[in-house]
């Protein structure tokens, strides 16, 4: 059930994350945002609840900063 509950928190989290990142609408944009800080925080308490080291930190730029060659 732990493992369960963290994984949902981090789809949660994502889904949040691609929502900010589809809105151009700066107020909703920035709900999205909290939301996603809100489920992270709780994937975070529950790994380390359940033994595992804290997770590093999400940077939406990694996805997008590789160089096309």
């Amino acid at each position: 059930m732990n493992m369960k509950m963290l994984a949902e928190y981090l789809e949660h989290a994502i889904g949040f994350e691609r929502m900010a990142d589809e809105t151009e609408d700066g107020p909703l944009k920035e709900q999205f945002q909290k939301q996603a800080e809100a489920y992270r925080k709780l994937a975070e308490k529950r790994a380390i609840q359940i033994g595992f080291r804290k997770p590093p930190p999400q940077s939406s730029q990694s996805s997008q900063s590789h160089p096309s060659s």
